[in-house]
Parts: structure tokens; C-alpha cells; sequence
């Protein structure tokens, strides 16, 4: 923890700490702190700063690096001449800096900076350590030390005197011009090397031990420093003095101009009214195709292009789209492996999903592609990925996903993006720590896939874009829902919106066509593709009814009364269709074939004419197909139990059972709640229906709660004092457990005197209760220590 943190944390007042919780909701996360020091800890942490950082644009991040290479603490003045600007300029930057906490003011005035930014600049500005750092370095003896003073033309004193005194020379542009008129050739051309290209360089170490070389000269006189042999470094006052008054390191506080053109919005709104019933309309189409035939993966991994064309021309999709369409399915857990079926099946997810309004199922499917680590349409050498495979570039695809729609979200409304590498530069602005090429690859597929979900039309972002965008959630591609995502206010209007426009009625033509002036919506689409051929998409579809359409239909359990009834809910059904109807209908059927669960066989007909007849095995639908063949309408494994049940000693065979539309199980979350009982004692799990939503944390109530907090020390032997003394049922090594529960935050597994457990952390002592974070509970509650009986060390 840095005490710099928490001693300026302890002067904020409400407002001020309520903007930084705000900015960052990971500190407030579950188990949320309950003390200033727990938080600054949260604040300093390494992996949530470089989170934090990830989301900064570029100018906030030239200043977290200009002042670490200035060093830890500088002035705001001395900073914004560095920068080459005035203090006006730069200090939004820095407030910015300190509203996330990763720097902030010090008694003296001064700049501090979070410990872990140094992580990612081991060389901010190109610039290495200071004079002092290596001057003051166990391999720099006081013997050495004198000498580069005598030969600088210094004099000797104490050592933290002649090591200001060398500093202060070398750091002076004036004097080491000076000093450099008397360097051997070749000396300027090898220090500006490591001036501007350095610090780090490798060199041939030979060299820094031949009288009258560059290298020795510069060595001699404090201007380079060897760690290893064939390794030397530039201190970073010889650096700055090298590069010059006039150098100021790169500052861009205003993003890259972007060419725009003005678009009508009205056509935007069209476009994405089409786009967006489609999406829904076609992932429920692939979906019902890949519960007839499985998708098959390659041995590889993820699912062939043979594949993809298939599928992509049995829904009437393109091969874009369905590439698209199956990865998003995939991350929503619509779509997943099954072992029985040999391939991709929807999922139990799938049939909630399917009867849910089209609005929720369209945000289900955004959330996905939001969170996606993967790009569909990206080409790397100019051929697309495997669908469903393995990309190497992971989250940095979902981070340039979101820079890219981030831009469009900040253009004025009615204007589009009219220049694609003008783009990816201002995404870089936004995100600079996401690698240039790699948004130059993406960018081009997130406008596409952007384009097929209707969030973005003629380059411009629409509503329901622009609500995507505004999103500060966006989950982990390995959750399996993310219902602030899926449940976001603005974003629920926005879909709704864009799927007001389907069309739930066609217009039935005596051509035996059906066309849908619009959007249809996925409950009409189905219909129709199920009794007709799809001839045309666009702003107006057409379906065509023949023959083998409505034969198809029939196949698929139709009567003709059924079809005709579902046809006239949304249309006029005109008197050639309904007599195409009934024509196939008398046709259909005239030959039968009888599917069967299972096979019972036997060589002793009198037997199976027993088991027939036998009044307990009824339910098994029994038929005689031969004088030793059964058929059972009941599955193996049904009839097998049945006939033992009844006596009979049968045995499995070989099942082929019958066509069935299978779902892959998906293991999901078992969130609940627990009910407590008076004292704090676990009553039992209460699990809630689904979905389980998160409440997102208040940063003004943490902020209040945090300042009303007493703030005092914890010590160490009080609390193996009270431990010691009131969980007198637990031995010593499980005592010493949940102390460090109390001093160090450990998490750990309790056991009460009534059986009930709990996942434990974070805990203070209160009296004889100890107060701590019950994973189970979603919150602090309070254990007696006499009533603990037993702790155990869990591991995450």
C-alpha cells in the first residue's frame, strides 16, 4: 500500500472521492472496503491500474510519462515546461490522471504517481535512470567516484556532495558542449545514439578499455555505465542535456482531425431497422439447423469452411453472416459442443431464449458480440480465421472492437466516418495502448459485423449503436450472460425501437407467392420458411409456395387444417394456395415409414407375444412387427429398465435409436442468496430466479461510508489476543488462520457448531463476533467466534 495514497485519499472530501470510486468501480467491487487503507490498497493495485490505463486516452498517458522521467515528484510547472506547453494545457490531463488515482498532489505540491505506471515505461521517454542511481550503485566504489570528479574538474567532498556536484555537471547542456569539444572522434555520433535511441544499447565491451576510444572516453567521464560487459546505459540527465533545450517530449492533446460527411438520418434508422430483425430472425433459423444436423468440428478446431457454406445455404444466409452469427451464438451460449450428438447443438439456454420478446433476444446477441475475443470477418493475410477457432490476439480484439464504435459514438449525430485510416488513428488516440496494426486489421471487420448487427450504416453509428457504445461494462467472453449489459435501460428502449418496424402480416398472391413489405419478424419468417421457398430478401421479401415446399411442411408434422390455420393469422390465404394445400395433402402419406425408439428381439416367439400382451409394459407402445421382432415407442434405455422391472433379463444390443433434436447442457451460475438467522447464523440457500442480476456499486454511498469510518489501527496482538481467547473451540494452527482472515484479508472456509459453513474474508473483530465478507451472503456479516468450530484455507 502506498502511504502517499492514503494520506491524500484522507483529505478528499465526499465529492471528490465519490468522482474517483466512480471512475474506478473496481474498488469498490464485492467485497467492498470498509476502510481508506483497504481501498488505497484496491487503488494501488498492478492489474487493476493497467485496466485503468487501457482506458485513458493518449495525452493522459504522454504526461504519466513525461513526469515519471522526470521522476516521481514534480511540479505541475516544471511538468508543463518539460511538455513544451503552458500549466493550463496540461493540467485537464493531470486532473484526469487524478481522478482515476493514479496520481495526485502531495503536501509539498508536488506530482506523485501510482507505483505500478512505472511498470509499463521501464524507459519513459527513452530515458533511463538518473546520476545518482548508478553514481550511488555498489558497483561505483569511492575510489571511482573521486576519479570522475578529478576528471571532471570537480572537487572532492563528501559523497553525497560530489555526487550532486557531478549531476549537476553532466546535466548542464552548456558544460558537456564543453566537455565534449575535448571528446576523441566519434564520440557525439555514439552518445547521440544512446541519447535518442537508447538508453539501453549493446556495445563491444572491448572497447571501453582502449586508451583514446569514444567508448572509454564517455566511460571515463560519467557519460555511459556498464551493468554487464556487452551492455551500456545512459543516465538520464546525460540524455536530456544531449537531446537539447528545445527537445519536448510528444504531446497530443487534441485528437486526430477525422473526415466526416453528412448522412440522412432517416436512412440510418432504416438500415437499421432492416439490420436488426434480421440478426434475430437468421440466428434462430442457423440455430434450428444445427438441431436437425450438428455442426461438426475439424480435428483442429473450430468448424470448416465446408461447413460454414453449408449451413450458410440451408438458413439463406451469406458466408459472412453465418461466421459472424455462429461465433456470436457460441459466446451467448446458445451453441455448444455436445458429445452424443457429435457436434454443435443449441443449448437449454436456446429455449428460453427462443420465447423471450425479440427485443431481449437482440440484446442477448449484442452483449455476445461485445464481449467477443475474436473478430469474424478480420483477414490476416487476407483470409479470414477459423470460425470458432483459436485467436491468438484475445481480448485485444474485443478492446479494438470497442475503440473503433467508441469514435463513431463521439462523431456529431447525422455525420459518418469518411476516412477509414483517419479513423484508426483517432481509435489509437482513445486507446494508445492497443497495437497500431492490429486496430488497422480490426477496424475494417468492426465496421462490417458492426453493419450486419445494425449498429453502424453508411459508416455512421446508429441509436442502437450508440447505446452498445455508451456501455462502461462489457464483460468477459467466458461469461455466460452479462445482464447489465443485456438489461441496460437505454439500450433496451433503443432495441425495441429498431424492431418496431417487423412486419407480423404477408400479403398472399393467387401466384402462390407471399410477400412481406419489410422486416419479417423471426416468428413469421419461420412459418414461412417452413412451408415456402425464400426467393428474395431486402426492404421487401418474397416466399414462393410449391409442392415440395408444402410437402416439406407436412414432413415436418403439419396437417394441412394446422398449416392453413397458421397461414391465415397473418395473411388472406388466397384459393390456389389453399387447393395446392390440400392437393399435397391427399397425396402425402400414401406410403409410410414407422420410426421406432428401439428393437426388442427374441428367438422364441412365444415369449414376445408374452411381453406384448403384458399389461404392466404398456406404456411402452409395444408392436409385433415379425413373430420375433418388437417395437417399442420408448427409448433403450426405457425399455430396458421396464422389462426388468417385470422379471425379464434382457440385454443392450446395439441403440440406434431415433432422430431427436438434442441440447448441450450448460452448466450456469448457482447465484443465491442466504436467509439468516437472528445473530448472524446461516439459515439456508435461497436461490433466485433467473436471471441473476448485479447491482452495480454506488460510488457516493461507498464514499460516504468510507468517510464516516473511524479510521484506527489494527494491532496484530489484539487480535490474536481476542482470538485466542474467545474461539477457544479451534486449535492454534486454525487460530492463526483466522487471524491473518483479520489482518491480512485471507480468505478462508468456517464451520458453525450447527453445521452450517461459509467462505469468509476481510474480517475485523467486533467484540466477540468476528465481522467478515461471506462469499455465500453477497455481504458482511457477523460470526461469533465462540460458535466457530472449525477454519480451513480455501484456495481461489
Amino acid at each position: 500500500m502506498d502511504d502517499h495514497l492514503l494520506g491524500w485519499l484522507k483529505t478528499l472530501d465526499e465529492e471528490r472521492l465519490t468522482l474517483i470510486l466512480a471512475n474506478r468501480p473496481d474498488a469498490i467491487a464485492p467485497p467492498w472496503p470498509r476502510r481508506l487503507d483497504t481501498l488505497a490498497q484496491r487503488l494501488g493495485n498492478g492489474s487493476a491500474i493497467s485496466a485503468v490505463m487501457r482506458s485513458l486516452p493518449l495525452p493522459s498517458l504522454e504526461i504519466a510519462q513525461a513526469a515519471l522521467a522526470l521522476g516521481d515528484r514534480v511540479d505541475v510547472e516544471t511538468l508543463a515546461r518539460f511538455m513544451g506547453v503552458s500549466e493550463a494545457e496540461a493540467a485537464p490531463w493531470i486532473d484526469l490522471l487524478s481522478d482515476h488515482a493514479l496520481a495526485w498532489p502531495d503536501g509539498e505540491g508536488r506530482i506523485r504517481l501510482a507505483g505500478a505506471l512505472a511498470r509499463w515505461w521501464t524507459a519513459p521517454c527513452g530515458l533511463g535512470e538518473s546520476l545518482s542511481h548508478y553514481l550511488n550503485s555498489w558497483t561505483v566504489s569511492a575510489d571511482a567516484l573521486r576519479a570522475l570528479a578529478r576528471t571532471l574538474g570537480l572537487p572532492n567532498g563528501q559523497k553525497r556532495q560530489t555526487v550532486a556536484k557531478i549531476s549537476e555537471t553532466l546535466a548542464d547542456p552548456g558544460r558537456l558542449a564543453a566537455l565534449l569539444e575535448r571528446a576523441p572522434e566519434g564520440s557525439r555520433r555514439l552518445l547521440d545514439e544512446f541519447a535518442w535511441d537508447g538508453p539501453s544499447r549493446g556495445v563491444d565491451g572491448g572497447r571501453f578499455v582502449v586508451p583514446g576510444s569514444p567508448e572509454k572516453w564517455a566511460g571515463d567521464h560519467g557519460l555511459l555505465f556498464r551493468p554487464s560487459w556487452n551492455i551500456a546505459e545512459m543516465p538520464r540527465e546525460v540524455a536530456l542535456a544531449l537531446r537539447g533545450a528545445d527537445y519536448h517530449p510528444p504531446f497530443t492533446p487534441a485528437p486526430p482531425d477525422l473526415a466526416t460527411v453528412p448522412v440522412d438520418p432517416e436512412a440510418v434508422d432504416h438500415l437499421m431497422t432492416l439490420a436488426a430483425p434480421h440478426v434475430v430472425e437468421r440466428c434462430a433459423a442457423m440455430l434450428e439447423n444445427t438441431a436437425k444436423i450438428p455442426l461438426p468440428l475439424l480435428k483442429a478446431g473450430g468448424v470448416g469452411v465446408r461447413e460454414v457454406r453449408r449451413l450458410a445455404k440451408d438458413t439463406g444466409c451469406d458466408e459472412d453472416e453465418t461466421r459472424l452469427l455462429l461465433e456470436i451464438c457460441a459466446v451467448a451460449r446458445l451453441l455448444a459442443w455436445d458429445d452424443t450428438a457429435g457436434g454443435l447443438v443449441p443449448t437449454e439456454k436456446f429455449d428460453r431464449w427462443r420465447l423471450d420478446d425479440a427485443a431481449a433476444r437482440l440484446r442477448v446477441l449484442l452483449a455476445a458480440w461485445w464481449r467477443m475475443e475474436r473478430s469474424s470477418l478480420r483477414r490476416i493475410d487476407g483470409r479470414y480465421g477459423t470460425v470458432l477457432g483459436d485467436d491468438p490476439a484475445g481480448i485485444l480484439v474485443a478492446r479494438a472492437r470497442r475503440a473503433v464504435l467508441g469514435v463513431l459514438a463521439r462523431l456529431p449525430a447525422s455525420t459518418a466516418c469518411a476516412d477509414r485510416a483517419g479513423l484508426v488513428e483517432a481509435a489509437h488516440w482513445h486507446a494508445p495502448l492497443l497495437d497500431r496494426p492490429l486496430l488497422g486489421e480490426c477496424a475494417p471487420a468492426v465496421l462490417e459485423e458492426a453493419r450486419m448487427l445494425g449498429l453502424v450504416a453508411y459508416d455512421t453509428i446508429t441509436d442502437l449503436g450508440r447505446a452498445l457504445a455508451a456501455l462502461q461494462v462489457a464483460g468477459d467472453e467466458n461469461d455466460d450472460s452479462v445482464p447489465l449489459v443485456e438489461n441496460d435501460p437505454l439500450l433496451a428502449e433503443c432495441s425495441t425501437r429498431a424492431l418496431a418496424s417487423v412486419r407480423r402480416s404477408a400479403l398472399f398472391g393467387a401466384d402462390l407467392t407471399a410477400v412481406v413489405t419489410g422486416p419479417p419478424s423471426a416468428e413469421l419468417a419461420e412459418l414461412l420458411d417452413r412451408a415456402a421457398d425464400r426467393e428474395s430478401r431486402g426492404a421487401a421479401s418474397v416466399w414462393r409456395f410449391s409442392p415440395a415446399s408444402v410437402r416439406r411442411a407436412m414432413d415436418a408434422g403439419c396437417s394441412a387444417d394446422d398449416l392453413l390455420a397458421d397461414l391465415a393469422e397473418v395473411g388472406t390465404v388466397p384459393q390456389p394456395l389453399e387447393y395446392l394445400v390440400h392437393d399435397v395433402a391427399r397425396r402425402h402419406g400414401e406410403i409410410t415409414v414407422t420410426t421406432v425408439a428401439c428393437i426388442v428381439q427374441a428367438s422364441d416367439p412365444a415369449l414376445l407375444a408374452e411381453i406384448a400382451g403384458h399389461r404392466k409394459l404398456g406404456r411402452l407402445g409395444l408392436r409385433l412387427l415379425a413373430p420375433t421382432v418388437l417395437a417399442s415407442s420408448m427409448p433403450a434405455a426405457r425399455t430396458l429398465d421396464a422389462l426388468r422391472e417385470n422379471g425379464y433379463a434382457p440385454v443392450p444390443v446395439e441403440d440406434t435409436g431415433e432422430i431427436t433434436v438434442r441440447r448441450a447442457r450448460i452448466e450456469e451460475p448457482q447465484g443465491g442468496r442466504l436467509i439468516l438467522l437472528p445473530g448472524g447464523r446461516v439459515a439456508e440457500f435461497e436461490q433466485p430466479p433467473y436471471p441473476v442480476l448485479d447491482t452495480p456499486p454506488d460510488p457516493r454511498e461507498h464514499a460516504r461510508r468510507l468517510l464516516a469510518t473511524e479510521e484506527g489501527a489494527r494491532g496484530t496482538g489484539r487480535t490474536w489476543a481476542v482470538i485466542g481467547r474467545m474461539a477457544s473451540r479451534l486449535p492454534t494452527a486454525q487460530q492463526s488462520l483466522l487471524g491473518f482472515v483479520v489482518d491480512r484479508g485471507v480468505r478462508a472456509a468456517i464451520t458453525l457448531a450447527d453445521g452450517l459453513t461459509a467462505t469468509i474474508s476481510h474480517g475485523e473483530l467486533r467484540g466477540g463476533a468476528l465481522d467478515a465478507w461471506c462469499e455465500e451472503a453477497g455481504d458482511y456479516l457477523e460470526f461469533p467466534l465462540a460458535d466457530i468450530v472449525e477454519v480451513r484455507g480455501t484456495f481461489v
